[in-house]
């Protein structure tokens, strides 16, 4: 966009928001950055809309001027979803946090975009019931869905692809749509639900989100278990499901992410690969669960099986692996994370885990390794200097050598975080001619390429702008 330009838009804006427009640099600046390593590309303008028809709103006038929009939720994206590549305006959605309505007795909730996960589970936990998708952020639920978010306990509860029953969607013409009933199946046409559901604002910008709810089951417990090596830990977790054992949690990590956790989050783990697991139902299935689950780990080499039933001592462990980014990233002090999350099926995660643990074995830097493994889904953390070139080299071809890996054993480049622009060229090498589908949903839902560009599908004009 032009100089004369953005200042006629800001004007539209600001009639449309008052002081919910903004082009303060600061605020700029905060929108154009996510937890990844990409470089900062903050937007020209950020928005805070109240509700669904404000976003239309902002929709239009961004259309009429050609520019850009992309959404905004917590900012806690790992491949540059919200970054302003292309300029435009960032629609922070962080505002819209009403919860519009909670059904206990169909198990269901309705709420704006910008609901956090743990607003939505605070505020039903006096009716028994949770919401069990867990990325370990408080992230918004808006931005969950459109990034298929999932977590810890995807094992057990699925991902936001199976918890997502209706969305309220803004497309790149203004309309508003709503993709489905909330009855927990239909037959009725195409499921626009779950193409809206990971589609990373790249089709139309998601304002309302109903999703499934749970009982709060009657005991948990969960324990910590350490291995020799991580061919027994994760062994273990096949095995355990193999068998048919409805583990709730089951999260690998390797000694290098407990050193990390130990120091970042004052814990006295023993240093060597080891399994959280968490167990959900009634007090004698918990358990019989457990029992069954620890003579598992004991046959694969499995010491020290600690539990934690008491939830101020669950939520300890749990907050400890949700830290465990966090804590990694103090391994190299200044050092910016590349992220992977490839998944496998779980017939061939011992032998990916092992393949790329060979490969970290070589690596020059820090790399730690943890996942949901119950899911086959695996996590390393590649610790970059900022602005050194070798370091980056070196962490791409690491990272394009295990995608390579996953995809030879039928898994994905990305279990979880998505594709956002990074991993584009991944998406081609996983789906080839499906992208091209990808492509032609794009252009029809979104002729203008507005909607934030560059991200997911490359289309001829999506490049960053100059």
């Amino acid at each position: 966009m032009s100089r004369e330009l953005d200042s006629v838009l800001l004007d539209e804006l600001r009639a449309l928001l008052g002081e919910r427009a903004s082009a303060a640099r600061s605020i700029r600046e905060h929108h154009g950055k996510d937890e990844s390593y990409y470089p900062y590309a903050p937007p020209d303008a950020v928005v805070f809309p109240h509700s669904t028809e404000e976003v239309r709103e902002v929709v239009k006038l961004c259309r009429r001027r050609a520019t850009p929009v992309i959404a905004f939720g917590a900012g806690t994206s790992l491949e540059g979803h919200v970054l302003a590549i292309r300029g435009g305006v960032s629609i922070d959605l962080s505002q819209m946090n009403r919860i519009l309505e909670v059904r206990e007795e169909d198990l269901d909730a309705t709420v704006q975009a910008g609901v956090t996960r743990k607003q939505l589970n605070e505020h039903i936990r006096h009716s028994g019931l949770m919401f069990p998708v867990d990325p370990g952020a408080d992230a918004t639920l808006g931005g969950m869905a459109a990034t298929r978010a999932s977590g810890t306990n995807a094992v057990r509860y699925g991902t936001m692809r199976e918890n997502v029953l209706a969305l309220t969607v803004v497309l790149a013409d203004g309309r508003v749509i709503r993709t489905s009933r909330r009855s927990r199946k239909s037959a009725a046409g195409y499921d626009l639900t779950r193409l809206f559901v990971g589609s990373e604002g790249t089709l139309g910008i998601i304002t309302e989100v109903t999703v499934r709810l749970y009982a709060v089951p009657e005991a948990m417990s969960a324990a910590v278990c350490s291995f020799a090596d991580m061919g027994g830990a994760v062994s273990t977790v096949i095995q355990t499901l193999q068998s048919g054992i409805p583990v709730a949690r089951s999260e690998a990590l390797c000694a290098t992410t407990l050193r990390a956790i130990n120091a970042y989050s004052k814990c006295d783990y023993r240093e060597q690969p080891t399994l959280f697991l968490e167990f959900h139902g009634s007090r004698s299935a918990v358990e019989e669960q457990a029992r069954l689950v620890q003579d598992i780990a004991r046959e694969r080499g499995g010491m020290d099986f600690e539990w934690a039933t008491r939830p101020e001592d669950r939520t300890r462990l749990w907050n400890a692996r949700h830290q465990a980014y966090f804590a990694c990233l103090q391994l190299r002090p200044g050092a910016r994370s590349v992220s992977t999350d490839v998944c496998v099926p779980i017939s061939r995660l011992a032998e990916c885990i092992a393949e790329t643990s060979n490969d970290i074995a070589k690596a020059s830097m820090p790399i730690p390794l943890f996942g949901h493994v119950g899911d086959g889904n695996f996590h390393c953390v590649i610790l970059v200097r900022p602005g050194n070139e070798a370091d980056l080299a070196e962490a791409k071809a690491f990272n394009d050598r295990l995608v390579e890996r996953a995809l030879a054993m039928e898994g994905t480049c990305t279990g979880e975080h998505g594709i956002g622009f990074g991993k584009m060229g991944a998406l081609e090498n996983e789906l080839g001619e499906a992208v091209d589908l990808m492509r032609a949903i794009k252009r029809a839902l979104d002729p203008g390429n507005l909607m934030n560009p560059g991200k997911v599908v490359q289309l001829r004009d999506s490049g960053p702008r100059s």
